[in-house]
């Protein structure tokens, strides 16, 4: 077994990684939201009587796409700013403190 110490990561690269594990998070959160605020504005359609039947429900069912789309967009955006943040900090306190060390085995 071997130790190492990780001194500096790569910023953009952190962030990049970070990015991509937040819009997929973001896809799996956006469209369960997206389905459940299409599933309630046809339900609520359904209670409405008349010609407002349309607007609610096609209403409901535009938020609901466009949660789909825009939560992913918006979750990747902010864990790429963050986790260059995170590299940022890390990479000022390893300098300080010395860093994380793992210990690591060859196969």
């Amino acid at each position: 077994m071997s130790r190492l110490r990780i001194n500096k990561m790569g910023i953009f690269s952190f962030a990049k990684m970070q990015g991509v594990m937040g819009l997929v998070i973001g896809l799996i959160i956006g469209v369960i939201y997206g389905l459940i605020i299409i599933g309630y504005s046809l339900l609520g359609a359904s209670l409405v009587g008349n010609d407002a039947k349309l607007a609610v429900g096609g209403g409901g069912v535009i938020a609901g796409i466009v949660t789909m789309i825009a939560v992913p967009i918006v979750y990747g955006i902010f864990a790429f700013i963050f986790g260059a943040l995170g590299a940022l900090i890390y990479n000022i306190f390893a300098g300080i403190v010395g860093g994380v060390e793992i210990e690591v085995e060859n196969v």
